[in-house]
């Protein structure tokens, strides 16, 4: 493992909007789970050598000190940049003893990520739980066993992220999915989409927050479309997109609109939240009733 240098780890947000996280936390810099999708290594993050894992050099000092700095108590989520769960994290566990430093400190967790060693971390969770939000997103954007090994080598089948779901939540952990990125042409058929929403409601997941569509920009459009002719030969997907979006950042399937009121008409079946506005409350909720009554 290389270790690069930090100053800093814990930074605060720009918004939190997006899923209610007011601080991030990268500890690991680069992926090796290969997924041929991954916005994170185009060119304007500037990660060289995207897919060699790297690990902040004393992590955990910086971790602590970050947050014992920090004024406002609040939810700091992980896996924004780079998966926190890699093959590494089993031996090195970074990302769990960062969990233990947010436990000890008094802050909340929101882990992203597509690994089941996640749950190897149920127990801080859980305590985590017991006084801040907790909130786990799995990204699951088939069911096809066989199609996402080839869209994302590196990583847990979705069958056994499912069941991963179903761990967590019958532990009474926050858990649903990112439904997301939905690749056009190759995930956006309504089978697809009723497929994972399906799966999600029988693993007990709380929600499911979904994009039809990606994004492709430089270094990760070039990147994708190789992956494409030679995972998918004589399919012509690359003609497809380029037909279809030219050089457009924002990807969204021809189906988009269709496909989300499908989506939209599942959730709503099975009892699944799926717009942001009420994720978040849902998960957080709890937590400011009980500040609130401590103060009556």
């Amino acid at each position: 493992m290389e270790y690069i240098p930090a100053k800093t780890i814990v930074t605060k947000t720009k918004s939190s909007q997006w899923f209610g996280i007011d601080y991030n936390m990268n500890i690991y810099k680069g992926c090796c789970h290969g997924c041929i999708y991954c916005d994170s290594r185009s060119e304007c993050y500037q990660i060289q050598d995207f897919d060699r894992v790297r690990a902040k050099e004393d992590a955990l000092r910086i971790i602590r000190d970050d947050l014992r700095r920090k004024v406002k108590k609040g939810v700091v989520g992980t896996g924004a940049m780079s998966d926190p769960y890699n093959p590494f994290e089993k031996e090195l566990k970074l990302t769990r003893h960062g969990l233990e430093l947010c436990d000890a400190l008094g802050f909340g967790a929101a882990i992203a990520t597509k690994s089941t060693l996640m749950l190897r971390d149920g127990d801080i969770l859980e305590s985590i739980r017991e006084y801040a939000p907790v909130l786990c997103k799995v990204t699951v954007t088939t069911t096809d066993d066989a199609l996402a090994e080839k869209l994302e080598p590196g990583v847990s089948r979705p069958s056994e992220r499912l069941d991963m779901i179903a761990k967590l939540s019958g532990r009474g952990i926050f858990t649903g999915i990112l439904l997301m990125p939905v690749l056009p042409f190759l995930e956006d058929s309504e089978d697809n989409i009723c497929s994972v929403v399906k799966a999600a409601h029988e693993a007990g997941a709380s929600f499911i927050y979904g994009a039809m569509g990606m994004t492709l920009r430089g270094n990760q459009r070039e990147w994708y479309f190789d992956r494409l002719e030679q995972l998918f030969p004589g399919k012509g997907y690359k003609d497809k997109y380029l037909r279809t979006y030219g050089n457009q950042y924002q990807c969204v399937s021809p189906r988009g609109r269709k496909l989300w009121e499908i989506f939209a008409k599942e959730c709503e079946k099975y009892g699944l939240l799926y717009k942001m506005q009420d994720i978040i409350p849902a998960y957080k909720r709890p937590y400011e009733i009980r500040q609130l009554s401590m103060f009556e």
